[in-house]
């Protein structure tokens, strides 16, 4: 049983900062859906890890997937995460995006991502944990990234500050 209550848990987490991602699968439909969540895991193999909560409106479709594509975004790619963040809204209209040959949606514009299989599975509380196989990747030179801290979104500038 927990000893804190759900504010005390979510200030733990407030001010802690996160890198941000948009993370997208495809199938019958699309999926996509912005996170905080993105570790990584191993390096050999290539492992990352991502959860999403089964109250998502992305769960049901994310939960039959095989696969998705992470976005690792920057600072420029606020609009897309704001995007992924609203609920009720058909996430890919008007977005310009391809579907890989393994049937994921990547956006375009966003410089860093990683393609993967998902290898494992972990029920936690109301989440689930994936774990992904990176099978393919692109990777910016100078990528700012976005991070979100105290529900507001900043990136790190040239000195690696939050701004």
């Amino acid at each position: 049983m927990a000893n804190i209550s759900l504010d005390e848990y979510r200030a733990l987490f407030r001010n802690h900062p996160g890198g941000v991602a948009v993370i997208t699968v495809g199938g019958e439909r699309l999926a996509g859906f912005t996170a905080t969540s993105v570790i990584s895991v191993s390096a050999e193999p290539p492992l990352l890890v991502f959860s999403i909560n089964k109250t998502s409106s992305s769960w049901p479709i994310v939960a039959e997937a095989k696969s998705a594509v992470v976005h690792f975004l920057s600072k420029h790619d606020r609009p897309i995460a704001d995007r992924f963040a609203t609920s009720g809204i058909d996430r890919f209209a008007d977005l310009d995006y391809t579907v890989l040959e393994t049937g994921e949606p990547l956006i375009s514009g966003v410089e860093t991502w990683a393609q993967g299989t998902f290898i494992d599975r972990v029920e936690a509380g109301s989440s689930v944990l994936f774990v992904m196989q990176i099978e393919t990747s692109s990777a910016a030179e100078a990528h700012p990234p976005l991070v979100y801290q105290a529900r507001n979104y900043y990136h790190l500038n040239e000195t690696n500050q939050i701004s």
